[in-house]
């Protein structure tokens, strides 16, 4: 989301008095952790509008097919599997963390819930960090709690809940029973975004979840869910609007029937955020969630209300904390009860004043220290700490990154905390007066990377909150920040690694010529009025470094490495759409001819110039109206073309497409790749056929566009993956994820797959949905290894109904909705895979019993 290298004075200054001068003028290079935020003219949705237009809300059941689709794929296996992707780094930095649990009785084991990251433990205090969720469907987890009777058993909530538009949405509750080797699902998917999860201490199969609904439209699904059997059914036991989200709940340990609950009324749209309202308040059930009240004695109330957050002492479970936004998103108060909830009175809060900003919405923590009450810790853009009971507040953790998310104490060692915000991990062993930073944890959110083609060891890329970071040497843990803000696009010359490219949100776009160690502005001649998206690009001509070209909604060129900038277009997007949209959104420069240049928009034109500015002509007549990701041109023919989109809807057509006429008609080539979103495409210089797609899933290739396409190697995690580099020379590519950092692979040591054309073919299953029986029927055109199998939406393998060498002709299969061993399955739906060495390709089926 944002960030900056200036104190909150000197933002206003900034705003009120650099921004209307020359865009790029801002200090750069400084170290990230102070505050700025997203600029105040609207709230921006670029994330979650990628994936929504020409709308503005998704189908979580494409969601949730897209993600079947991609685990079907990845239990098929990846063709080219003799070549593995690496850890690339970075593991110093680290990523948004939304939650973290500490076991009860071992003080250095403690897990961390990322927000498009999985799941990471330690056992050892925070030395080390493993992945543990990596296999599941939804990486992006917003809660995770311990059964703290068992605490082997562990429930995951997964899709971030802190209400920004880059927050990724979940596939409901997971629950592994042990300690993260394995996971099941136990549903509420339309839940959307998971807040909390609490485990009745004196009974582990009652289990409560705040569920937050849908960002950007009203659904029913929000509010307190309650199970009494570890979570294999559930029931929704408190609700109040289907725009008011569950964002919180705490439970009195000593007392497990006494609930509290905070309630958020919230609504989104692509110009405004509504971040209070009358149903927003604290209530409290004291019979186990059966029934529920509102507590309002000392408490704010009305319209003003926006979201909270509460904690109970463990220790004193009369003694509650709660910290309020109002509906504007700015930092409304810390109320403290010893009266376990019934009266409520404002603590000497003062100091906390500024500690929201305007980003309310996006906070709402505080924690209690389970063994003193008066010891209690406020999460925001900053943390402060209380003492004395909220008598007096400081801040606490200068030496944090900013943007605070996550605390939990160590139940059995008084002292031990860990803490968690948009730059990784900390821990403090006194009580949280001091914190130290917690490492290997590779969960940096990548926008953009670049490669520096003189020594490819250097990687450098934009990232959420963390701005440009760069590794000089390879190396995992060496990575630092060289310029800030939110990073996107960066670029370093081909003939000087001392030249440097950099960029931060709406395109702020800064050039170092000493390799990083400072920048000053590169936008001279762009017109500071122009729309830019948030992640502006900005793209150099492959054969010549001196020329650049930059997008907002027309597009500049610079002959001189940015040393000044000539507008060569026009608008070529359908006009300002609101919100800062109407913008361009990628850029490309034909390897093989600098005067073809391919524009794409995020409301869905495609332009392209033959002659280097001269004449744009629009080339999408047939194309889908929706959000372009990319543009490309084929290295060796540059009437071959490339545009991919995002999206997430019911009325999918395609994700990526190919022309072979340099516009004039196109094809889509999505194939079996699962309907989700693209976000970059490379062609293969040495195979044109050959192309890699990073989709919002992990990272495919096809050797034939249009026909199958293939898991790309083995070893990323399913995180999405924004952006891919190919450095030729090494025959290298890189990958930057949105959550997990960056990887590589070398490309020479894929194993040589000729791909064929499929010739086996799932017809269709009749009946679907079905029961108790449905019918298969496949054709197979050549004599082929056939292997059929029945698959859950999380990829396990359940029945195998076929594994031999078919001949010719076709075949009939029955399924009877049972597993291997012979037990009914219930409800749902699964996936018919076949498999053969052309590739996989899956057929959905629907069991209603």
């Amino acid at each position: 989301m944002r960030r900056s290298l200036l104190s909150l004075a000197a933002i206003a200054l900034c705003l009120l008095v650099l921004l209307p001068l020359v865009r790029g003028a801002r200090p750069v290079g400084t170290p990230v952790g102070t505050a700025e935020h997203e600029p105040s003219r609207e709230p921006n949705d670029w994330f979650w509008m990628q994936r929504a237009y020409p709308g503005v809300t998704l189908s979580q059941d494409a969601l949730a097919r897209g993600m079947a689709q991609a685990a079907a794929k990845e239990a098929g296996g990846a063709l080219m599997n003799r070549s593995t992707w690496t850890q690339a780094g970075p593991t110093n930095v680290g990523g948004r963390v939304t939650d973290i649990a500490v076991h009860p009785t071992n003080p250095d084991l403690a897990y961390a819930a990322m927000a498009s990251g999985g799941i990471f433990v330690t056992p050892d205090g925070g030395t080390s960090w493993s992945p543990i969720f990596d296999q599941e469907a939804a990486l992006p987890v917003g809660a995770v709690a311990l059964d703290p009777s068992d605490p082997d058993v562990i429930y995951a909530g997964t899709g971030e809940a802190n209400a920004a538009s880059l927050s990724f949405f979940g596939l409901g509750v997971f629950k592994s029973v042990d300690a993260g080797g394995s996971w099941q699902s136990l549903g509420l998917e339309a839940t959307r975004y998971i807040a909390r999860i609490v485990v009745d201490p004196a009974d582990g199969n009652r289990v409560y979840v705040a569920a937050t609904g849908a960002l950007f439209e009203p659904n029913p699904e929000r509010g307190v869910y309650r199970s009494l059997n570890g979570g294999a059914d559930w029931e929704r036991v408190f609700a109040l609007t289907d725009s008011t989200a569950c964002t919180d709940l705490a439970i009195n340990p000593q007392n497990p029937q006494v609930l509290y609950a905070a309630m958020w009324e919230r609504m989104r749209g692509l110009t405004y955020r509504r971040s209070g309202g009358p149903s927003s308040g604290l209530w409290r059930s004291e019979d186990g969630g059966d029934s529920w009240q509102e507590l309002t004695v000392g408490l704010p109330s009305g319209s003003d209300v926006g979201r909270i957050g509460v904690t109970v002492c463990a220790s004193q479970p009369n003694v509650l904390y709660a910290i309020y936004a109002d509906a504007s998103a700015y930092f409304q108060g810390v109320y403290k009860s010893t009266d376990g909830g019934d009266t409520w009175t404002a603590t000497n809060d003062g100091a906390l004043s500024g500690m929201y900003s305007s980003y309310g919405w996006w906070f709402g923590n505080i924690r209690v220290d389970p063994s003193n009450p008066n010891n209690v810790i406020a999460l925001g853009l900053y943390a402060y700490r209380s003492s004395t009971g909220g008598s007096s507040w400081s801040q606490t953790g200068s030496n944090m990154h900013v943007d605070h998310h996550a605390l939990a104490f160590a139940p059995s060692s008084p002292g031990r905390a860990y803490e968690g915000n948009d730059g990784g991990l900390y821990r403090s062993n006194n009580g949280g007066s001091t914190w130290s930073k917690l490492y290997d944890q590779p969960t940096s959110q990548f926008y953009a990377i670049a490669v520096d083609y003189q020594n490819p060891e250097r990687l450098m890329g934009g990232t959420q909150d963390d701005g440009t970071l760069r590794t000089a040497t390879g190396a995992l843990d060496d990575w630092s920040d060289i310029y800030g803000g939110d990073g996107f696009y960066c670029l370093v010359d081909p003939t000087n690694s001392n030249v440097l490219y950099a960029e931060s949100q709406y395109g702020y776009f800064g050039k170092s010529t000493n390799g990083g160690g400072s920048f000053s502005g590169a936008t001279s001649g762009i017109n500071s009025g122009d729309r830019t998206n948030w992640s502006t690009p900005v793209v150099m001509d492959p054969s010549d470094h001196q020329r650049l070209y930059y997008g907002t909604y027309r597009v500049y060129r610079s002959t001189n490495a940015a040393g000044s900038w000539t507008a060569i277009s026009g608008d070529l997007t359908d006009g300002n759409h609101g919100g800062g949209f109407g913008t361009i959104t990628t850029l490309a420069v034909a390897p093989g001819d600098p005067d073809l240049i391919l524009a794409g928009t995020d409301d869905g034109r495609v332009w392209l110039t033959a002659n280097g500015g001269g004449a744009w002509q629009p080339v999408d007549a047939t194309l889908p109206r929706r959000w372009v990701t990319r543009v490309a041109v084929d290295p060796s023919d540059t009437q071959v073309l490339y545009v991919t989109y995002s999206g997430l809807r019911w009325e999918e057509t395609g994700h990526v497409f190919r022309s072979g006429d340099q516009g004039g008609s196109w094809q889509d080539v999505t194939g079996d790749l699962p309907q989700m979103p693209v976000n970059v495409i490379v062609v293969d210089p040495d195979q044109p056929s050959r192309v890699f797609v990073g989709t919002d899933v992990g990272a495919y290739t096809s050797l034939q566009p249009g026909g199958a396409w293939q898991v790309l190697a083995t070893g990323l995690p399913r995180a999405p993956v924004l952006d891919l580099v190919l450095h030729q020379p090494t025959r290298t590519l890189v990958a930057g994820t949105h959550g997990r950092s960056m990887f590589r692979l070398a490309l020479d040591d894929l194993t040589a797959v000729a791909e064929a054309a499929p010739t086996a073919r799932l017809l269709e299953a009749q009946p679907n949905p079905f029961n108790p029986q449905t019918t298969l029927r496949l054709a197979v055109e050549t004599p082929t290894p056939v292997r059929v199998s029945i698959v859950d939406v999380q990829g396990r393998t359940l029945r195998v109904l076929l594994d031999e060498r078919l001949p010719a002709g076709e075949r009939t299969l029955r399924w009877d909705g049972r597993d291997d061993a012979g037990h009914a399955l219930p409800s749902g739906v699964y996936l018919a895979r076949l498999s053969q060495p052309a590739g996989d390709s899956a057929r959905k089926l629907v069991l209603l019993r």
